[in-house]
Order: structure tokens, then C-alpha cells, then sequence
């Protein structure tokens, strides 16, 4: 686990701004509203959020992100291909050019055979065909606390959107 993950709002802020401007969304389980909270820390934020929404149950991820149930349910909400199709909602719901997800297990779950936190992070950006262009990753937090967990994974999904934006921004120049 590493709870020093490099993430700036004000570069986070400073690529959305860049011409042409971008809207962000986010659309959380696992970490529970700290990635929204940690977009929303910037000053200026407001300028590129459209917000986000916790979706912490599989009807929740349904309904408003428009999971696939039957997939999501087989592996319990965890999974790249649900963080990105959660990524992909949360663009379509918010009407937003660039989205952030993230689901995951914020401990250990017998039931599902997990023996540390782990979680799922994944990045959407709409193009200009109507489709979208989607990154994921997973991140372990061995040994992490539940709240550490949650910090972690937010500071990496966002400092992962980042670094996909300075590449989406160097090929524009």
C-alpha cells in the first residue's frame, strides 16, 4: 500500500481547464464520496465538476450507472470491466467528458475469498464518435485499515486520471 500517492488537485484542475475544456464525474462504492471530496478540495473545482454519486450496491450500480447485473453480480461488484462501465454511466449521467470510478472491497471478505483490501479504478472519455475510450487498474492496499483503504484507492484513481490527461493533452498539442 502506498498512502502517498501523487495527486494535485490544482494539476487535476489546470488539465480539465486547458482548451478544450473538460467536465469531470465520478462514480464511487468502495471509496464512499472521497474521491468527489478530494475534486472538490480545489479551488475552482466547480468550473469542470458535474459531480458524482455513490453507488454502493449492486441495484445502485444498476439503476443509475447502468451495470450489467448479471456480470456484476458474478463477481460482486469488483471488477475492472464493472469500474468501467460504472466510469462510462457516471459520464452519461452527468453529461460529462471525462469520468472516474472506483469499486472494490474496502476489507477482507471470506465470502468472496479476499484476504486484504483491494479495488478497481477506472477512467472514461467520451469521443467525439459517441463512444467511449476507457483505462483501468487495480490497486492492493495490504494491511490498510478500512479508511486507508478508501484514501488510497481515491488518491490513486485520481492521480491515474492525471496522468491519462497529460497524455490526452500532450497529443492534442
Amino acid at each position: 500500500m502506498n498512502a502517498e500517492v501523487g495527486f494535485n488537485g490544482r494539476e487535476l484542475r489546470e488539465l480539465m481547464l486547458r482548451t478544450p475544456r473538460l467536465t469531470l464525474a465520478a462514480a464511487e462504492s468502495l471509496t464512499a464520496g472521497h474521491v468527489q471530496a478530494m475534486i472538490s478540495a480545489t479551488p475552482g473545482a466547480s468550473d469542470y465538476f458535474r459531480g458524482g454519486v455513490t453507488a454502493y450496491t449492486l441495484e445502485a450500480k444498476v439503476n443509475l450507472l447502468r451495470v450489467n447485473r448479471a456480470a456484476a453480480a458474478l463477481v460482486n461488484c469488483v471488477s475492472a470491466s464493472v469500474a468501467e462501465q460504472m466510469a462510462i454511466g457516471a459520464c452519461e449521467l452527468f453529461d460529462a467528458d471525462v469520468a472516474v470510478a472506483t469499486t472494490g472491497y474496502a476489507e477482507p471478505s471470506v465470502e468472496w475469498a479476499v484476504t486484504e483490501p483491494l479495488a478497481w479504478w477506472a477512467l472514461a472519455r467520451r469521443r467525439e464518435t459517441a463512444s467511449f475510450s476507457v483505462r483501468s487498474g487495480r490497486v492492493v492496499c495490504a494491511g490498510a485499515t478500512r479508511v486507508e483503504a478508501q484514501t488510497t484507492v481515491a488518491r490513486t484513481a485520481l492521480a491515474e486520471l492525471s496522468a491519462w490527461l497529460r497524455e490526452v493533452r500532450e497529443k492534442q498539442n
